[in-house]
């Protein structure tokens, strides 16, 4: 599409709208606000070379000439720095130094690597804040480092991320849809299979694992934002091996829990509600929430991560089968990740947005959008709680109305 842009009171066009009241275009005219024309003017001075040497120099400006140039640099060695976390984490370097600060040698000694090429990523690791140098040249573990290790499922992730590298290494290939199903699609089976309730028990097993794993960081976000006390049965959709309903279940003691998840999956639950101690008041029901009706008979229902990694068309079924299932007043809870939250953009708009590309289903919203279809699946009171940690999980709430729009 060509793009013209006309200055008010005469003058020729030009190919660059910076700073012009008009823009002519294929759609046909239209009149820049202010707040455009002031953007298009900052856009022009930070572009400019000139402008850049000054703000290098100039005492007032050069240190956010300073962060602004290491963020772009950031943007653009991010892969290098991955890959050095990735090699930490496959190697388990913070294992090693689980126990106390160790020499290159010690190190060298203890992973598959030459003297030198662990010392360079040991330096690497450094300067990311993964590790850091302590006395007698010896390395320990860095405020990063630390924080990785009280977190096995961000740890998972990581090493999970390598199909993610492999699936992205055409990305423009990936966004004009050249590119088929690739490792994400296989890893996670059920996306976009409308026969995934009879995927077997191996076909379901690794993003199980993945899954549980980084379950408890999400649960302790919903238990932060949401009471489940005041309720009496809990239907969890998608539940996976149950680790969700466990620590529902310890913060709310009288609540019954039923979980609704693929076959193979609910086994998986129903072993672990066994060995919870659970089996009195938590079971796990195989089926497809696109194939079967949902149990009836809570008052409650959470879609944990669930309706991001599927198609609008499959979500709004999924919620019209949610509120069908509901008494009149009921409760539908809604965490995942969601587009457009303020300090957790890059998560929702950019991390997520590719990785459900590439996974073949679903896609980040926001939560204008989810209210909007949380409203016509028949929904009231729709609200947006708090949480402290917007970047792994955000929480909706939203009540079963009084009139029931999917029967009218």
């Amino acid at each position: 599409m060509a793009t013209i842009a006309h200055r008010e009171g005469g003058g020729e066009p030009s190919d660059a709208p910076r700073g012009a009241d008009i823009v002519l275009s294929d759609h046909g005219v239209s009149r820049l606000s202010l707040h455009d024309r002031l953007l298009g003017w900052r856009d022009a001075i930070l572009a400019s070379p000139r402008f850049q040497r000054f703000a290098a120099r100039f005492a007032l400006t050069r240190p956010i000439a300073r962060r602004r140039a290491s963020a772009l640099f950031d943007l653009c060695a991010g892969f290098v720095y991955s890959q050095v976390l990735f090699a930490c984490v496959r190697l388990k370097l913070f294992d090693q130094l689980a126990d106390g600060p160790l020499s290159s040698a010690e190190l060298a000694s203890r992973v598959p690597l030459p003297a030198d090429a662990t010392l360079m990523l040991l330096d690497a690791a450094v300067s990311l804040q993964l590790l850091q140098r302590r006395s007698d040249g010896r390395y320990g573990l860095g405020s990063l480092g630390a924080a990785l290790r009280g977190n096995p499922g961000v740890v998972a992730m990581i090493e999970h991320h390598a199909m993610l590298y492999d699936d992205l290494r055409d990305p423009i290939a990936l966004l004009r849809g050249e590119i088929g199903a690739g490792k994400l699609a296989a890893y996670w089976p059920y996306a976009a299979n409308r026969g995934a309730a009879d995927l077997p028990h191996d076909a379901i097993a690794p993003y199980t694992a993945l899954m549980a794993a980084s379950q408890p960081m999400i649960s302790q976000q919903v238990l932060s934002a949401y009471s489940f006390r005041s309720h009496r049965c809990l239907l969890d959709i998608g539940g996976g091996d149950g680790s969700f309903i466990t620590a529902v279940a310890a913060q709310a003691p009288g609540l019954r829990c039923v979980l609704f998840d693929l076959p193979a999956v609910a086994d998986h639950a129903s072993e672990r509600f066994r060995a919870e101690g659970l089996s009195s008041r938590a079971v796990a029901i195989g089926g497809s929430f696109l194939a079967n009706r949902l149990p009836e008979g809570a008052d409650i229902v959470s879609l944990v991560r669930v309706t991001h990694d599927h198609d609008d068309t499959d979500v709004m079924t999924l919620l019209r089968a949610v509120h069908a299932s509901l008494p009149v007043g009921g409760t539908l809870l809604i965490a995942e990740p969601i587009s457009g939250v303020r300090g957790a953009e890059p998560i929702g708009d950019a991390y997520f947005a590719f990785y459900l590309m590439a996974m073949g289903s679903g896609r980040p919203r926001t939560f204008a959008r989810l209210r909007g279809m949380l409203s016509e699946a028949g929904f009231a009171d729709v609200a947006l709680r708090p949480v402290a940690m917007p970047m792994l999980a955000s929480v909706i709430t939203a009540r079963k109305s009084e009139i029931d729009v999917n029967q009218t």
